[in-house]
């Protein structure tokens, strides 16, 4: 990798025109993505301004590689709408909101094996301000709506609940299922071959809450499940890291979870948090029923022997 973040590709072959485009220069804002500036000063828009973003969400790869009057078109507004909403924003005009743009995107698409030789820090008080920032930039983002929809829909017992999600948030996934478990019946992990997903995609109630957890490079199949899920009109809500994700456009509520971390690898703390302050409010809401299940699990647990706090010799 270069010093600028551009990729080389395969062989030391020439990188093409649109690689060469993302890394033209840095822009001058502080590094957020253009999808959080929109979703920040969303309340202060005008009508035609609204149009522009959501044209920028839409298709983000056309403002990346466009002009001023391809966005606008594709807004249906004037070019003058489009340089307001860019300064509104924060930037320094239409090329400065481009430039960041096409920043955001190489960062969407640059891997693990890049990212390493960009750690520049080993140090633990890095690694705490790092996850602890994930954490509160998670939950200070979290809207009290979309989390009071998602968690009465988890406390409905007539409603199944499906849990979706890639590799790298499949640890995480599986804690929230087996919390949920614990304190309400007919909680499912949604994985496996494609026959699988299929088959249980395929019987899923139409009643059902399903959530869907997945960062940036996105796993095919988790995306596919989605779309089935969205087409069947199956209630979900998105886990994910921008509101440019597929999982965003196809979730009826979106949770935005930060992900930074200073090593090469995502961070899924942010993701554990969010969901344990779900699983805490379903716990609170199904309080009655819960300590009755959580008091027979107990007892099995108990008459067994499963669990001991002493040393194992």
């Amino acid at each position: 990798m270069n010093d600028n973040g551009g990729r080389q590709r395969a062989g030391g072959r020439m990188r093409s025109a649109a690689d060469r485009l993302l890394i033209v220069r840095p822009c001058t804002v502080a590094p957020m993505e253009v999808a959080e500036r929109i979703r920040s000063h969303g309340a202060s828009l005008t009508s035609a301004e609204r149009r522009v973003a959501e044209a920028i969400l839409a298709a983000p790869q056309a403002v990346g590689f466009g002009t001023v009057a391809d966005l606008a078109r594709a807004a249906d507004v004037g070019a003058a709408s489009v340089v307001r909403l860019a300064t509104k924003l924060g930037f320094d005009g239409y090329s400065d909101l481009q430039h960041c743009v096409q920043r955001d995107l190489t960062r969407q698409l640059r891997p693990a094996a890049e990212r390493i030789h960009e750690t520049v820090s080993g140090a633990r008080s890095d690694h705490i301000a790092a996850e602890l920032a994930n954490v509160r930039a998670t939950l200070d983002g979290a809207d009290d709506r979309a989390i009071g929809e998602l968690v009465t829909r988890l406390s409905d017992l007539a409603r199944p609940v499906a849990i979706i999600s890639g590799d790298a948030s499949a640890g995480v996934a599986r804690q929230f299922a087996s919390q949920l478990h614990q304190i309400r019946s007919d909680v499912h992990v949604i994985d496996g071959s494609d026959v699988v997903v299929r088959r249980d995609l395929a019987v899923l109630d139409v009643d059902a809450t399903v959530v869907v957890i997945d960062l940036r490079r996105y796993e095919r199949w988790v995306l596919e499940a989605h779309r089935i899920v969205h087409d069947r009109g199956i209630w979900s809500a998105g886990l994910t890291d921008s509101v440019l994700s597929p999982i965003a456009a196809a979730a009826e509520v979106t949770f935005l979870v930060a992900a930074h971390s200073v090593g090469p690898f995502d961070s899924h703390v942010g993701t554990l948090a969010l969901l344990n302050l779900v699983a805490l409010d379903v716990a609170t809401t199904l309080r009655q029923s819960a300590t009755e299940r959580l008091r027979v699990v107990e007892v099995a647990w108990s008459d067994n022997s499963s669990l001991t706090d002493a040393h194992l010799t």
